[in-house]
């Protein structure tokens, strides 16, 4: 078993214990059974244990177990927080397919053809709602006034300014994923009143500007990079969020601010980050301590043991293990996985099975008695699979579970800052043609790709298929072909776009996913999205 820091280990299942179910209807502040307790506040410890609670949202969905859900009306497999954003962000997109499209709203994302009432919709909005009550909760609970009445120390409060700011940090996060992929949120933060009350809609101006605003406050409390334990905020973490809203500026408010990207990548970059030597062990179950540890910025943890939960680096593996290949051993779950439950598209691919990247580390597809195209995404054996993640540790040993695996999740890490940091400049954002392109041969070089390029080759068709390579299958696909105009419309079609074998055009409103209609019936501010 991994070894985790109390923050992780022992607390946030009391936390969600206490919190108890929450319903995704009608998530606010006022419930009864969100931290009942000055009786629980009464130790010193209490405060981690709470703060630890508002982090296990990121990887628990109950403190009942991973097949349970405390957000009442759905599973776990439809409202963890990293495999929701995994689902969105890569399924519905060129670079995974779900074989299993009879399990709920599977077969919509792959086929692009959602609606209000898709349950891993429902599921993401609902748990990131869920994670906002938690952060306004423990906020109320930790304010001065509050502090001051239980009597706490001056050491610990000054503890527990940093909890609050990385608290603070972890409801920006949820605001930006909202932002992101719903274009707006129903607004709410720990100063509003709790009993019946129905929060305001923000949009995305709106909500870039608190998301702005909040990380800009808190940047001064939070610990420096790479000081704070492992899988904690930090000012690193805070500089990646501001670099991301930077970055897709344009599609958020219609405003270029590549210059702002490219000053804080440059900060990140001189955090003291390291790229992993090998980039296999940044996808391996003892990723939270191998070479890998200083590359990987912010994580969502995953333990076979300690923290359960059906998050995306489970889906991952055990979807990896192929439908023609007996290899769950090879990934380090001899439960058999999942029968070859994910795929790639045929435009995947040829990506990664062209001159420039045939031979490269990153490329682990398997195609043998495979056929390169998707024909029937119910059929297991077409499509080729890849091999990137694994339940095995850098040394070989297998995970600490059969299924559940011990592979976190890197939401950020350091190479996909290297390659921000090059979409900047070539988008006129400023710094340097000649470092953007070290950073690019830095991590080919990584993955022992000998094909370097020149200024001359830095464009931006080529950052595309860079980031491809390198993040595939890390949360990032969605966001990046909406960046660069390739998301909607017809200037690039993958394998079953808009519902078609071959991929068809898809219309403008479906660069943001409908709100759920569940949400819009509990709470009247909100209004749908153009097009649903």
């Amino acid at each position: 078993m991994k070894k985790r820091q109390l923050l992780l280990i022992t607390s946030c299942f009391l936390l969600l214990f206490i919190v108890g179910c929450t319903n995704d209807l009608n998530i606010l502040p006022e419930d009864e059974n969100t931290f009942l307790v000055d009786d629980f506040y009464n130790s010193p410890e209490a405060y981690k244990q709470g703060l630890a609670g508002v982090y296990g949202n990121l990887t628990l969905t109950s403190s009942q177990g991973p097949g349970e859900s405390n957000i009442t009306g759905l599973d776990a497999g439809t409202s963890q927080y990293g495999r929701g954003l995994w689902n969105l962000q890569e399924l519905t997109t060129d670079e995974a397919k779900w074989t299993w499209e009879n399990d709920p709203g599977l077969r919509d994302l792959n086929r692009n053809i959602w609606t209000s009432e898709n349950v891993i919709l429902r599921g993401f909005f609902g748990r990131c709602m869920t994670q906002v009550s938690f952060a306004n909760e423990y906020l109320r609970q930790t304010s001065e006034e509050v502090l001051q009445s239980r009597g706490v120390s001056e050491t610990l409060k000054n503890e527990i300014v940093i909890y609050r700011a990385e608290v603070r940090f972890l409801r920006a996060l949820a605001y930006y994923h909202m932002m992101d992929l719903f274009g707006k949120a129903g607004f709410i933060t720990e100063e509003d009143p709790v009993g019946a009350y129905q929060s305001p809609q923000y949009d995305r101006f709106q909500l870039f500007e608190y998301i702005e605003s909040e990380l800009l406050a808190i940047l001064p409390t939070l610990k420096d990079p790479l000081q704070n334990e492992y899988a904690r905020v930090d000012k690193g973490v805070a500089w990646m969020l501001l670099a991301k809203i930077y970055l897709n500026a344009e599609v958020y408010i219609q405003e270029d601010k590549y210059t702002e990207c490219l000053e804080y990548c440059e900060k990140i970059i001189a955090g003291g980050y390291i790229l992993a030597p090998n980039y296999s062990n940044i996808f391996k179950a003892d990723n939270n301590s191998n070479n890998a540890r200083n590359e990987i910025i912010f994580p969502i943890i995953s333990d076979g043991i300690v923290s359960q939960n059906y998050g995306p680096t489970t889906v991952a593996v055990n979807g990896q293990v192929g439908s023609l290949e007996s290899n769950g051993s090879e990934f380090g779950v001899t439960s058999g996985g999942w029968g070859g439950a994910l795929r790639v598209t045929r435009q995947f691919s040829e990506t990664m099975l062209n001159g420039n990247y045939n031979a490269d580390d990153r490329n682990t597809i398997i195609s043998a008695n495979r056929t390169i195209e998707i024909t029937n995404i119910s059929n297991n054996g077409t499509g080729y699979v890849i091999t990137k993640w694994s339940n095995k540790t850098s040394s070989g040993a297998n995970g600490s579970a059969n299924e559940i695996v011990d592979t976190d999740f890197p939401l950020f890490r350091l190479a996909d800052v290297y390659m921000m940091y090059a979409e900047s400049v070539v988008r006129g954002g400023g710094g340097s043609t000649a470092t953007a392109v070290n950073y690019i041969n830095q991590l080919r070089a990584r993955s022992n790709n000998n094909n370097s390029i020149s200024s001359s080759d830095l464009n931006l068709d080529l950052i595309l298929k860079e980031r491809l390579v390198e993040l595939h299958w890390e949360g990032h696909r969605r966001q990046d072909l909406i960046r660069f105009n390739k998301y909607t419309g017809g200037s690039y079609n993958w394998s079953w776009k808009g519902n078609s074998v071959s991929g068809i055009p898809l219309d403008n409103s479906r660069s943001v996913f409908p709100i759920p209609s569940a949400s819009l019936a509990a709470n009247p501010n909100l209004t749908q999205n153009q097009g649903y």
